[in-house]
């Protein structure tokens, strides 16, 4: 049946249940998409054609015999290929970890199973997620369907096309440093980076037991094309999990108040410059929710130009602990990005990460007390357009710039909190997506998820397209 692939989630999964179309139907309709356009991108990495087929025939028997659906029964989704699937090799774009097989899914993978969806295929990421350009060394360069030239954003980037580009209607990423909220932005598409331990994080590849900036500060996460549907996803995939220690069980979903929560927004970011066409996609979206009912104000939050030194100092500082097998394992590009990051950056000793620790609690303390007037912050994923393919790793300056770039998601990351991309403008000159981030309150995700949605109503998304 034509056209299945340019179909959300959730219309998917509701024309199974109702029989307009098979799992079957919808599933080959993706590998043919697949298989006529990831050439082009090379998003998905490793197809599971046969799989998804056996897969699909099982929920087709099931819908025939009345039995009860999950909610996504039938409908295919993708997986980065740094989060687990059972009988797979979870390679984070490395060759020296192309055959590390794991025993047993992720617990998101085990949860999307078992709301019915149907594992489709595997999708790039940069060397061991490290940057926010995805060229892997064990899978090569993944292109921005929008503009072949441009980066389509890191680290979830395989995950991000595969999404703008119809293969898959339905992905899951992960995010310490933005990764699920710059391809987004890159791409066209949806995310949520969720409040930190909605969402059980565990894996076994490079090692089960991880560094402490990586238990604070990462988290897994849906993607889609729609907020809706990324909501879906978050619900099916959320709370506390075995595994996880760390992991929480939601609150109940609270009832609107009616007045909506009020929105302070940052177009233009200090301490750099933002680029005149991002400034206007954020006061654009702010317009978009103001003709919604948000109250906008055009604010920066308490010391803002400090945060992305701590998460500098915190990330990278931690990260110094395993510098030398991280260089072994990443490719030349990668390693370049990552020892120029950590140029003047040593190890924490003990006293420097307690006074890590001391300086995030006092941003911490001054976003909290500052959300209780402003419980939304609008601003730009990036201040720049999606940079030229190349760009990060030309120089130690554009290491620099690029990290400058994105410290609007970083906030995010330092404080666990919940942030989403929603699309918001196209760039007439490079025909490139412009998103924009909503970050909440610690366990508000849903507060973040309406105000996306109040956006995309008003300027609709453009996504699935052919890659340019």
């Amino acid at each position: 049946m034509s056209g299945l692939w340019t179909r959300s989630a959730s219309e998917l999964a509701a024309g199974i249940a109702r029989k307009a179309f098979s799992s079957a139907e919808v599933v080959e309709a993706h590998l043919q998409r697949i298989e006529a356009v990831n050439s082009r991108v090379n998003a998905v990495v490793r197809i599971l054609g046969e799989e998804a087929r056996r897969d699909a025939a099982e929920v087709d028997r099931r819908v025939a015999a009345g039995e009860t659906l999950g909610p996504l029964h039938g409908v295919p989704f993708t997986i980065k290929e740094n989060i687990d699937m059972a009988g797979l090799p979870t390679t984070w774009g490395v060759p020296a970890l192309a055959q590390a097989v794991v025993p047993m899914d992720a617990p998101i993978v085990e949860r999307m199973r078992a709301a019915g969806a149907i594992p489709i295929g595997r999708t790039n990421l940069p060397d061991m997620g490290l940057r926010v350009h995805t060229d892997s060394s064990l899978h090569g360069l993944t292109r921005n369907p929008w503009n072949a030239g441009r980066t389509c954003g890191g680290s979830s980037g395989g995950e991000a096309v595969a999404l703008a580009t119809g293969m898959s209607p339905l992905g899951l990423g992960n995010d310490i440093g933005g990764s699920l909220r710059n391809p987004a932005n890159a791409c066209g598409i949806a995310s949520i980076r969720p409040t930190q331990g909605r969402v059980p994080k565990a894996g076994l590849v490079p090692r089960e037991d991880t560094l402490l900036a990586v238990q604070l500060m990462n988290t897994d996460g849906p993607m889609a094309r729609r907020v809706a549907d990324v909501r879906l996803a978050l619900r099916i995939i959320e709370g506390a999990h075995p595994r996880d220690p760390w992991s929480l069980d939601p609150p109940p979903e609270q009832p609107s108040r009616g007045a909506k929560p009020r929105v302070a927004m940052v177009a233009e970011p200090p301490p750099g410059p933002t680029d005149p066409a991002v400034a206007k996609a954020v006061r654009n979206a702010g317009v978009a929710l103001h003709d919604a009912g948000y109250e906008v104000v055009e604010i920066v939050p308490p010391r803002y130009e400090e945060i992305a030194p701590v998460y500098g100092q915190f990330l990278i500082g931690d990260f110094r602990s395993i510098q030398a097998l991280i260089e072994q394992l990443m490719g030349k590009d990668g390693a370049f990005f990552f020892k120029v990051a950590a140029a003047g950056l040593p190890p924490l000793d003990a006293a420097a990460m307690s006074n890590v620790f001391i300086a995030r609690a006092a941003l911490a303390r001054a976003w909290s007390q500052f959300m209780a007037d402003y419980p939304l912050v609008l601003s730009p994923v990036w201040t720049q357009l999606p940079f030229q393919v190349g760009f990060d790793v030309a120089s130690p300056e554009n290491v620099a710039a690029t990290a400058q770039m994105f410290r609007p998601v970083q906030p995010a990351n330092l404080f666990g909190l919940p942030s989403v991309c929603v699309p918001a403008a196209f760039d007439g000159e490079t025909g490139l997506p412009v998103g924009v981030l909503l970050t909440g309150r610690r366990m508000r995700d849903d507060e973040c998820l309406d105000a996306a949605e109040a956006i995309e109503s008003r300027l609709p998304a453009k996504t699935p397209i052919d890659p340019a």
